[in-house]
């Protein structure tokens, strides 16, 4: 989108909504005020907003338990109620045993895996760790760890611990892939020839799906064939790409993938996590990984056996019962998603993040740096920029732009990013951001 197709300003973005065919469903979510303002929300990369139905699940199950007792964990034999696009979340009479085995389709189906490719559990770094397990196994020549140099924290931290566990200095088992230079995108240049270089030595890759700090969405298919090339395994973190963009992960075969729920899934704070683990790789024989009794064969499991027998796909990597007061928030946001439709959800978000860049470059010019890639196939609802000049005492600044009313994510040393979450968010919603904005850098 070009500054010229912006409409009349509000009038534009005004019209834009009327004609949003997802716009019904801004009020199915709580939405932040200040006083009586409600606040223009464009953290969704942070923290997805609650879905209006989540005191009502919670409720029932605590109902549940107050009324139940133990064998709240039993089917009640009561009808399940039946919603519209409610599908495997019809509601918490199925009981508790089986209660995290509903998240597994509609999850599989936003990842683009197979049911038994996906486990929804514990969180996004406790599952990374069980997957360094099961698929960092390195040996005498293969012992080194290739991630992204701008690589979020927590995967960073994961991974040098892995290595020091193995024995192992992260000063020499662990690669770091940089950006093209002027640019904020990774280099696949620079990634084929270390893969040329490295490749024999390299026993995993991890990546993002999409680039928690520039927006950046990877091609999990092309890096994922990338690594295989050269007999390396490869995982992706997706905290910010499930929920955002099309996934295709049974056919584009890594060997994993891990996510957190908090972000654009809407499940709340700390939420349940999920892991996917291809078909290829689970039925692997003699693949290592820490088990617990929630990952024995659900047909055996309260036989108490002595010996570990796998349930069938991710399911085996599951080690305790899931905590259901955690999981119940994530069922009302499936159930949004079900009902939007993710192809519905990408096209308004492609026109989201159009209408942001193309008023950024209008009203800011060349005084905002953008560092997500223009292309819409290559960016989810994230727009990443930077300032020239920066602005002075940035804590200021960004306290200033919350005082206008603008929730955003401001990362030091001089990063603003911008979430247009398509399930929530209104095109008035990115004018207001953009104009608030300038209105900061002005005073």
């Amino acid at each position: 989108m070009r500054a010229r197709d912006l409409g009349r300003g509000a009038a534009g973005a005004r019209t834009l909504d009327a004609a949003d065919e997802l716009r019904a469903f801004r009020a199915r979510f709580a939405l932040p005020k200040d006083g009586r303002r409600t606040l223009t929300y464009l953290c969704g990369h942070s923290l997805g907003l609650m879905p209006r139905d989540v005191p009502r699940r919670l409720a029932a199950e605590l109902e549940r338990w107050a009324e139940r007792g133990v064998d709240g964990h039993f089917p009640d034999g009561a009808p399940r109620r039946k919603r519209a696009g409610a599908g495997a979340f019809a509601g918490p009479e199925a009981g508790w045993l089986d209660y995290h085995e509903r998240f597994s389709a509609p999850l599989a189906k936003l990842v683009g895996a197979k049911p038994d490719e996906v486990v929804a559990m514990n969180t996004l770094t406790v599952n990374l760790h069980l997957m360094l397990v099961s698929f960092f196994r390195p040996t005498k020549r293969r012992f080194k760890i290739l991630i992204e140099r701008d690589a979020f924290p927590s995967d960073r931290y994961a991974v040098q611990s892995q290595l020091r566990f193995h024995g192992l200095d992260p000063r020499d088992a662990l690669l770091e892939l940089g950006s093209r230079r002027g640019s904020f995108e990774l280099d696949r240049e620079r990634l084929d020839a270390l893969l040329e270089r490295e490749g024999d030595r390299i026993a995993l890759i991890l990546l993002p799906g999409v680039q928690y700090l520039s927006g950046e969405r990877l091609d999990v298919g092309e890096l994922t064939r990338a690594a295989r090339r050269h007999g390396c395994a490869i995982g992706f973190d997706l905290a910010h790409a499930i929920g955002n963009v099309p996934l295709a992960l049974h056919s584009d075969a890594p060997d994993f993938a891990v996510w957190c729920s908090y972000k654009y899934l809407n499940a709340g704070p700390g939420a349940v996590g999920g892991c996917f683990v291809h078909r290829s790789a689970a039925a692997a024989v003699g693949l290592p990984r820490f088990e617990g009794w929630w990952g024995h064969d659900v047909r055996r499991r309260f036989l108490m056996e002595p010996a570990f027998a796998p349930a069938r796909g991710a399911d085996a990597w599951q080690l305790s019962n899931p905590p259901i007061f955690s999981l119940a928030p994530l069922a009302a946001s499936l159930e949004l998603f079900a009902d939007a439709g993710f192809a519905r959800l990408r096209r308004k978000s492609v026109a989201l993040t159009g209408r942001l860049l193309a008023l950024l470059d209008a009203e800011l010019g060349a005084r905002a740096q953008v560092l997500t890639p223009a292309d819409p196939a290559r960016r989810g609802a994230q727009v990443a920029l930077q300032f020239d000049p920066p602005p002075r005492r940035t804590p200021e600044f960004a306290a200033r732009l919350r005082a206008a009313g603008v929730v955003a994510d401001w990362r030091p040393p001089n990063v603003l990013r911008l979430a247009p979450v398509p399930l929530y968010n209104r095109f008035e919603d990115v004018d207001a951001a953009v104009h608030a904005l300038k209105r900061t850098l002005d005073s």
